[in-house]
């Protein structure tokens, strides 16, 4: 093996490195509030009124943000189902700019699918035909659950509920939940069926990450739905570089989201991991960080000619 050769492993090594060690980086950063899993107790200071880029419960004792989806529907719940303009501003701004890089990169409860789906057992290949309807759960997640329920279905002093919160949201349940039960003796007096379903839930989705990679991710998170719908609007975006594409499928057999990045790099399913473009053997997958990039690229490559 060259110098050459040496040097270029190391480099991919580096990179497969750089991911885990920035999503648990970004796990500590969100929930700085270590003292809260020893107290049973909430932070409520100032930072929590701005909303974190990811799925990380309100209610975990160590949280120091908001959660961008609890914040939403809660908004929605509200009396009178005002909208806190505010979050929804983050919300784009957040897909907008960098979309499911988010989840890719930065999700603790993300990174903790991925971390179980390394265990080594047979995984599972889900057919297209069960795969395709499954993954609107999310975007039904979306419109009921956050937005519709809390919106429509409201009692007799005009509020509602939390409806994804309240009965579904496995993060919720194992960051604030869990947490929160064992080290605080009222919460856990307070139990009772809906957290029993939640765990189960919960438990279940945890199961599932050993053979299907994040299928949370896939199949019902709301905020990967949401920034779905803006990934071809993201900064963030990757483009294929058609004169150096051979079609050979590396790309789409790597990817564990079920994408294929040659024939469509910007998929609402994509979460940006990278590893499209570390196994491409031509580079013809690229990364774009800006509007309009290619258009200038064009227009340079037209000019040069």
């Amino acid at each position: 093996m060259n110098v050459s050769e040496s040097g270029e492993k190391m480099h991919k090594k580096i990179k497969r490195i750089i991911r885990p060690l920035i999503q648990g980086l970004s796990a500590l950063a969100f929930n700085l509030n270590l003292t809260g899993f020893a107290s049973g107790s909430i932070y409520t200071g100032p930072l929590k009124g701005v909303c974190v880029p990811v799925l990380n419960c309100y209610s975990c004792p160590g949280a120091v943000g908001a959660c961008p989806i609890g914040a939403l529907q809660s908004s929605f719940a509200a009396i009178g189902g005002k909208l806190a303009y505010y979050v929804l501003g983050m919300l784009l701004l957040f897909a907008i700019t960098l979309g499911r890089f988010f989840c890719g990169w930065l999700c603790p409860f993300g990174a903790a699918q991925g971390l179980l789906h390394k265990a080594p057992v047979k995984k599972l290949r889900i057919p297209k035909c069960i795969d395709a309807p499954l993954r609107c759960l999310k975007y039904a997640a979306l419109f009921v659950l956050v937005i519709g329920l809390p919106l429509l279905a409201r009692n007799g002093v005009n509020m509602s509920s939390p409806y994804f919160c309240k009965w579904i949201c496995p993060a919720g349940t194992l960051e604030g939940g869990v947490p929160l039960a064992l080290a605080n003796s009222s919460v856990r007096g307070a139990l009772g069926g809906q957290f029993a379903w939640k765990l189960s839930l919960s438990v279940a989705i945890l199961a599932l990450c050993f053979f299907i990679y994040r299928p949370f991710c896939k199949y019902l998170c709301p905020l990967g739905a949401f920034y779905g719908m803006f990934a071809k609007l993201s900064l963030y975006r990757y483009t294929v570089d058609a004169s150096a594409c051979t079609h050979c499928g590396a790309c789409a057999e790597v990817c564990k989201m079920g994408v294929d990045p040659a024939r469509e790099p910007n998929s609402g399913e994509c979460i940006r991991c990278g590893d499209c473009k570390r196994i491409c053997p031509t580079g013809a997958l690229k990364t774009r960080a800006c509007f309009g990039c290619e258009k200038r690229n064009l227009t340079q490559k037209g000019g040069n000619e």
